[in-house]
């Protein structure tokens, strides 16, 4: 068994234990949806991006992209494709607009950074740390390094920046890949950027070790209270107003739902959420 946490289960737990249960017990799949394709989609163009020389890298070509991006992605999932609809009854997007949004969200960046005075360190970093018998693993967009050695890690993001309420979420996670840089690396990221493309917002944050400490502190208790819950088969929901997202509220018994019985070993799959598949999709 690895133990192992991602900041999506990390903060799957932190919302609601049932839904980490659900997610990673249970392995009840979410649907997908078009608009998560779409932030695969745009994730995917912003990487292969930097594969062309600085001074070819413009929002021309950054569009020209999306096609080729995208038949490669249906390729390798196939389903991924009937998310996008005919339109009209469906209820799905058309292929026309949904095409045109993901090309809008690819433009949109370059009114926040400038790729031809970027080169990126590592893209689709897998980074991956031990914390005392627990693995921290997670994948970082992108990973700049100044000619000093200083790390910024910049995170993209294709919905809306949050409210205050919620952008502790969106820290946190970067915290997570900053902690694993920093015992992997020796040195604090100096700079944490989301870069939010929905509404052309990006966010920065410049750790120190008490940061990182405290995130330390943080993770070794959370995974404590995952081993107990594992351990007592107590996954009782918290409820919050993330519950009208939630892609099974009508399992839960807040909501008057029943949860599937436990399946054998459930302890085991608790602590081993390896096997969940969890790292294929970037988190947006």
């Amino acid at each position: 068994m690895v133990a192992a946490l991602s900041p999506s289960r990390a903060s799957d737990f932190m919302q609601c234990p049932l839904l980490y249960r659900f997610r990673v017990i249970d392995r009840l799949p979410s649907p997908p949806s078009p608009a998560a394709a779409r932030g695969t989609l745009v994730h995917a163009v912003l990487e292969r991006l930097f594969d062309l020389p600085a001074a070819e890298r413009t929002p021309e070509a950054a569009a020209a992209l999306v096609a080729p991006q995208w038949a490669a992605l249906t390729e390798a999932e196939p389903e991924l494709a009937a998310l996008v609809g005919q339109g009209g009854e469906d209820g799905l997007p058309t292929p026309e607009s949904w095409f045109a949004e993901a090309v809008a969200l690819v433009e949109r960046w370059f009114t926040l950074e400038d790729p031809t005075a970027l080169e990126p360190a590592e893209r689709e970093l897998y980074v991956e740390a031990e914390l005392e018998g627990l693995t921290l693993r997670g994948y970082v967009d992108r990973l700049d390094v100044a000619p000093d050695g200083a790390m910024r890690v910049v995170d993209y993001k294709t919905g809306r920046s949050p409210s205050e309420l919620f952008e502790g979420k969106a820290l946190f996670q970067m915290k997570f890949y900053a902690l694993v840089l920093w015992r992997t690396r020796g040195q604090v990221p100096r700079m944490l950027q989301l870069v939010y493309l929905g509404n052309g917002e990006t966010v920065r944050y410049s750790p120190d070790e008490h940061d990182l400490l405290a995130t330390e502190r943080k993770l070794r208790a959370l995974w404590a209270a995952i081993q107990r819950a594992a351990e007592t088969g107590d996954w009782r929901p918290r409820t919050s107003r993330l519950c009208d997202w939630c892609d099974h509220r009508a399992l839960c018994p807040a909501f008057g739902g029943t949860p599937p019985p436990l399946p054998e070993h459930a302890s085991d799959l608790a602590l081993d959420p390896v096997r969940t598949g969890e790292l294929v999709m970037a988190d947006d």
